[in-house]
Parts: C-alpha cells; structure tokens; sequence
C-alpha cells in the first residue's frame, strides 16, 4: 500500500471522528434523571432476595467443615498471643460466632458489630475491662475465697487508666484473657484513624486477644507496620464463605430500592433495643411530642429534660445528655436552631415510622 493512501485513510478517519461528535453534541439531551425511575420499595426487594435458592450446598458445607478443623489451631494461636483476622469473599459472621461458641468457651467473649453506623469505643473499651475484672474477681474467690477491694468505677477512668489495667503485670494471671469478637473491623462505625488507633492498642495488651473480620478491598490501609506486626499482630487467615451478608446489609439500604417506613423503624427499633430501658422511655417521649406536634421544628432540650424528671427516667442534666449522646451517636436524633433561637431535638424520621416505632417498642 502506497504512502498516499495511508494518509488518506487517516484523514478520512479523522474527518469521520469530528463529524460524529459534532453530531453527537448537536442532538438534544434527556431530561429523564435517575431519581425518575419507580423502584421497588426495600421491603419487597429484601423478601424476594430471601427467596433465592441457596447453590452448591454441599461443596460450600465441605468448606466450612474444612475451616471447623482450624478451630483448635486458631485457639492455640489466640494463646500464644496473636490476632487472627478473617477475610475472603462472603459473611464470616456464623463461622466465627460458631469459632467462638465452640472452641472459646473457657474465655469470656465480647462481640463488637463493626458493620453498625456507629460504635462508642470507649463503651467497648470499658465492658472489656468490666468482663476481665469479674475473671480476676472470680479467679482470686476461688483462690482465697475471700473478695478483692472496691475499685474506682470503669466508667469514670481515663482510657490511659483501662489500657493499663488491660495490660495488667502480674504473671500469675498472664493466662487469663479476654476474646473480643469485631465483626466487619473495617465497617463505617470503627473505621476513623482515632477509633483503629484505640483497638490497636487493645489488641497489644496483655489480657486481650482479637479475631476480627474484613471484607474491604482497601481494609489493610487502615493501618501502618506497627499496627499489623506490633499492636494487631495479626495472623491472617483465607476463609470465603460465600454466604450471604443478611445481617451486616441489613443497616444499608439497597441500591435499587427507596427505603421503606417498614425497614426505617426496624432499624431503629434494633438501635434502640441495646439501649437501656429509660434510654428507651427518654426516646419514646421524643416521638410522642414529634406525632402530636408534627408542623413544629422539635422538642426544646428543656422540656425534654422537664417530662423525663416527671417520669422518672432521668435524675440530672447530665444523666439526660449521656442518653442524647447515645442517640446522636447512633444517628436516632438531630438537633436544629428553633425560630426562638434554643436547640430542638428532632427524629429524622416520617410520622408512619414513628408510630410503627412506638408499636414495636411497647
């Protein structure tokens, strides 16, 4: 072929490429959006999820069963001292859980659900320190048969006080530990560098050992070397599941479905339901003000104060702002400016889920 005619073609490509998009640029654009389209309500998508037949049962059972044969490995190497952390694609939570039930049950175990919007790490951080004292407690009971002296409440140390009291030096209770569960340590309600930093140092102490989860293709940026090889110290394990993420989707509405009421006040109602009961009752009077007084901004923190110490459900102001932190945290509650210049407090929910609410509340 001639040196000409390849100059042609190219030419003849390049005018063809223009040409097509000044077209292109010329025709008229949709004015259809994707908020236009009529999707499924949640509730009617998540059921007919659930009815999609499970596949290959039985070479996803011979692959669990493979994994309950690590179970006393994985112990002996939480003893020695190392983290395990699970990943591969599906849910880990029943393999772990099921770890735990079965091969932990000289340990106390707490499970932290990573998956939630929101985790209260130093919550976390004192009911470990909580559960290891009652082992110290009981240990020293049955040892001397006498108790141990009063200490100072958890509640009301400094996080440096319970990392030192987790990473107690006194050798003869070296073996005695506590198995703290994380579900999706990677999930939205622990993932903040503060948060990682605090389970970092949770894991190094000397009466901890962690099994965590990930399921983030970028999980292991969350932390430096020192992390993993140091504070985690992580032994890393392959176990895909390919079970389904029921439970941890359950907090994430659907991509192609509108959230329902049904799914709104359910996940409230789940919230709330690990909250205590006069943190429940604080909620509900929120909600009564919120139906009987739809068209107003909220409910002035005072008057909430005010029906609260009526009822008996609070004792002070500061009682009352560790429920109201609790809420913030889990996103049940927001504050606006009312037109008078006081805060309200508000529930960012419609009134069909709030009535559903309060049913499933009692």
């Amino acid at each position: 072929m001639e040196i000409d005619d390849l100059d042609d073609e190219e030419l003849a490509f390049s005018r063809n490429y223009f040409l097509a998009k000044e077209l292109g640029g010329s025709t008229k654009k949709s004015s259809r959006k994707l908020a236009d389209i009529d999707v499924v309500d949640e509730q009617e998508l998540r059921a007919a999820a659930a009815k999609i037949e499970p596949k290959h049962e039985k070479e996803i059972a011979a692959l669990i069963a493979s994994y309950k044969s690590l179970y006393s490995k994985w112990e002996f190497e939480l003893r020695c001292g190392f983290g395990l952390l699970m990943y591969g694609f599906g849910s880990k939570k029943a393999l772990i859980e099921d770890f735990a039930s079965t091969a932990l049950t000289d340990y106390s175990v707490i499970v932290i659900n990573g998956y939630l919007q929101s985790v209260n790490i130093k919550q976390v951080i004192v009911a470990i320190a909580e559960v290891l004292s009652d082992q110290l407690k009981s240990r020293v009971r049955n040892a001397s048969g006498s108790t141990s002296k009063v200490h100072q409440p958890f509640t009301s140390r400094s996080m440096d006080d319970l990392f030192s009291f987790l990473n107690g030096s006194n050798e003869e209770d070296k073996d005695c530990f506590v198995c703290v569960v994380i579900h999706n340590i990677d999930g939205v309600g622990l993932r903040d560098s503060e948060t990682q930093d605090y389970l970092a140092r949770v894991a190094a102490c000397s009466h901890v050992r962690i099994i965590a989860s990930i399921d983030h293709v970028n999980a292991p940026l969350l932390w430096d070397k020192k992390m993993v090889h140091t504070q985690f110290n992580w032994l890393w394990y392959h176990v895909p599941t390919f079970a389904s993420y029921k439970v941890e989707g359950m907090f994430f509405p659907l991509i192609l479905a509108h959230g329902g009421t049904a799914q709104s006040a359910k996940t409230a109602t789940i919230v709330l339901q690990s909250l205590t009961p006069n943190a429940q009752s604080v909620f509900k009077v929120l909600i009564e003000h919120q139906l009987s007084h739809p068209d107003e901004e909220g409910m002035p923190i005072n008057n909430l104060y005010a029906i609260s110490r009526e009822r008996f459900l609070v004792s002070s102001q500061v009682t009352l702002n560790s429920h109201l932190t609790e809420f913030k945290d889990h996103e049940l509650v927001k504050t606006r400016r009312h037109s008078d210049g006081q805060d309200c407090l508000y529930i960012p929910l419609p009134s069909e889920a709030l009535e559903k609410l309060i049913m499933e509340l009692g």
